[in-house]
């Protein structure tokens, strides 16, 4: 298996989001997502997508 890490960033609306490519497989910072909402206190905008009756069925048949 070839454990390449690349990290990188992009700009979105003149924000600077972080992305980490492992074994040609992305994956978006979701605090600098949330960030984004609400600068402040991105902890908020996660709270509020875990509390998503979608999400919680997501994670019921992920788990």
């Amino acid at each position: 298996m070839n454990n390449d890490i690349i990290k990188t960033e992009m700009m979105v609306n003149d924000q600077k989001i972080n992305v980490l490519r492992i074994n040609n497989n992305d994956y978006i910072s979701l605090t600098d997502l949330a960030r984004y909402a609400d600068n402040e206190e991105p902890r908020l905008p996660i709270r509020d997508w875990m509390r998503n009756k979608d999400v919680i069925s997501f994670l019921g048949l992920w788990e």
